[in-house]
């Protein structure tokens, strides 16, 4: 393929690629856009095999044909449970590649850059390193703490902060160790580099708490992205670079929305450690104390029954019971007999961005029917009931009632504003954030405890009954006379 063509071929990939990120700004046109980034990655592979550069085709099948069949394998086995570890691990895939692409670009040195521009081309591969490495170790350590092979718990080292400059000033005094070498005498420096990033990758990750993980994961997507386009200045690839640039440039932009979301500082998520300052910041300050009121399946249907307005707030216990087609069963079923029926969607809900929305677009619930906090929090208070699934952190009362708690001033759904809040849990064990939930002690609070996904179908098949009931009390009875007149 002439280099003309390839030219060609990655505008056209480059414009697909921004037409998908418009596409999965909007749930109605996710699927659109999907297609779109396939079409484009599928033209900017087929172009780069074909281009000038690319000679060893004995090779390039046998590590592309494994590596699409254990891809495919992966993504089409994962569970919707599972996606933010498989999208954390494939963020370590893109980090790792950088760092090789990096130490081969170095040893395979080009005798056609001398002066400013070898030098330059070194700060390029010394960059993407570092980054790759960050992204790699970090992105081990997030899919660990998703997972549960890894405390969720932040690991909060005595002057961490320090340690972290320390590690960053190493890698800035080696950075200039290896600009100052000769031929590729700047081999050790780099790869001393490269694990001292290792290491500031793990240890950046570990001191983040569970509750924020939405960030971390939206915050690497940012990191994976400045690697490849790193790797793309590397290799003088222009479609490298600016497909590094919008993954790297729309995941800061989220890691900004979700830090907003959070009352996080953004500047602080970069630093690491962002979510904790104490070693008190998984428990809460005051305590919660009180009993709480249990409810049953037959007293949830009844609220439900006579309930004019619904709003149902779903959390990652939704996802782990894999109840969110029968969810849309509870949905149509309220629809259908008149209800206003409605989801609250946290921005952070989930172990990833998006993570709820995902889970109710594969159950086809209306796209319309679905808010975010900001839409819904106003409306709780005209709501008669409200279910509570699986979520725990983000509808948490004390993020703005109690200025000592760790989760203090994030917005959080305000559902004890409704006039009967029914919580789906397993137990009263806190979440994620490890944070005590004054929800479930307030008077208009009932917890329904038991598996979700039970718990909703049996909620269905009681409501079923009970209309049953109501339409048979409403048809004329016949009467069976004992004597008939003559």
């Amino acid at each position: 393929m002439s280099n003309n063509l390839l030219t060609v071929a990655y505008i056209v990939a480059s414009a697909l690629f921004i037409l998908s990120l418009g596409g999965l700004s909007d749930q109605e046109t996710a699927r659109k856009g999907n297609i779109y980034g396939i079409i484009g990655m599928l033209i900017a592979f087929v172009a780069t095999a074909l281009s000038l550069d690319v000679s060893a085709y004995g090779i390039l099948p046998s590590v592309v044909i494994p590596g699409a069949v254990i891809g495919a394998s992966v993504a089409s086995r994962v569970a919707m449970t599972s996606m933010p570890e498989l999208v954390a691990i494939l963020h370590s895939f893109v980090g790792v590649a950088a760092v090789l692409v990096g130490i081969a670009n170095y040893l395979q040195q080009s005798q056609s850059l001398t002066g400013v521009e070898s030098t330059i081309h070194q700060i390029e591969i010394f960059v993407g390193v570092f980054i790759g490495a960050v992204t790699f170790t970090g992105s081990v350590v997030a899919f660990g703490k998703l997972r549960g092979i890894i405390s969720s718990k932040p690991l909060l080292l005595p002057a961490r902060h320090w340690l972290n400059l320390g590690m960053l000033g190493a890698a800035v005094w080696l950075g200039a160790q290896f600009l100052g070498a000769e031929n590729i005498n700047g081999l050790q420096p780099l790869l001393m580099m490269s694990a001292i990033a290792s290491v500031l990758g793990i240890h950046l990750v570990m001191g983040i708490g569970g509750a924020d993980m939405p960030v971390v994961i939206s915050m690497l997507n940012s990191y994976s992205g400045w690697a490849a386009a790193a790797a793309g200045f590397m290799l003088s690839n222009d479609l490298l670079i600016i497909t590094g640039a919008l993954v790297g440039s729309s995941g800061a932009i989220l890691s900004y929305i979700m830090c907003k979301a959070m009352n996080r500082s953004f500047i602080s998520v970069i630093l690491g450690g962002f979510g904790t300052e104490t070693d008190t910041a998984a428990v809460d300050a005051e305590g919660t104390v009180g009993e709480v009121t249990k409810t049953t399946i037959e007293d949830t249907a009844e609220l439900l029954q006579n309930a004019k307005s619904v709003v149902i707030v779903p959390g990652y216990g939704m996802a782990v019971a894999q109840a969110q087609h029968t969810v849309s069963d509870l949905t149509k079923l309220l629809r259908d007999r008149g209800l206003q029926i409605r989801f609250g969607i946290h921005p952070v809900a989930g172990r990833m961005p998006g993570h709820m929305n995902v889970l109710l677009a594969e159950a086809r619930l209306p796209y319309d029917i679905v808010l975010e906090m900001d839409e819904i929090n106003e409306d709780f208070p005209k709501t008669d009931v409200v279910l509570v699934i699986g979520a725990n952190d983000t509808v948490n009362p004390s993020a703005l009632e109690n200025p000592n708690s760790p989760i203090a001033g994030m917005p959080v759904l305000e559902v004890w504003k409704a006039g009967t809040v029914v919580v789906m849990k397993r137990s009263m064990a806190s979440g994620y954030a490890g944070v005590e939930n004054p929800l479930f002690y307030k008077d208009n609070t009932r917890m329904l405890f038991g598996d979700a996904k039970k718990n909703v179908d049996e909620i269905v098949g009681k409501l079923t009954q009970l209309s049953q009931e109501s339409l048979d009390l409403r048809q004329p009875r016949k009467v069976e006379l004992l004597f008939q007149p003559k």
